[in-house]
């Protein structure tokens, strides 16, 4: 068996918000999915979509719940640079859409990132590694 995609389904507690943020960060909406319920984009050159739900759009089994990614951590999503200087730009831009820096610009081993995190607590670094 082999899998064609992968992608990402989140909770957004405000999904106008969400669109916001993620629109104002330049990533683009992914096809015509936005509804009541839902807000999608796509990331990268590969295009990995992620998928914002409101809660009752993305039920769980009745034993299942989300966790409040505010005060968890569920994952970290992984965001490439081409250089240290597109790090510190990406720095400046997530703070202008509202996000809250949780890792301040660092060295790492050869490479160098920050993490932040988007207006419901889903957490990303921006990762410079020479020669990736």
């Amino acid at each position: 068996m082999k899998t064609r995609m992968i992608w990402a389904n989140l909770i957004s507690r405000n999904l106008e918000v969400t669109s916001k943020f993620y629109s104002d960060l330049g990533f683009k909406q992914n096809g015509k999915h936005n509804s009541a319920d839902l807000v999608s984009f796509s990331f990268g050159d590969s295009n990995f979509v992620i998928n914002f739900f409101t809660e009752s759009g993305l039920k769980m089994g009745k034993d299942g719940k989300w966790v409040d990614a505010k005060r968890e951590n569920e994952v970290l999503f992984s965001l490439s640079a081409d250089s240290r200087e597109e790090v510190d730009q990406w720095v400046e831009k997530v703070k202008s859409a509202g996000a809250t820096i949780f890792e301040a610009p660092q060295n790492f081993e050869q490479g160098y990132t920050f993490g932040f995190a988007d207006p419901d607590g889903h957490k990303y670094n921006i990762l410079y590694w020479p020669g990736m």
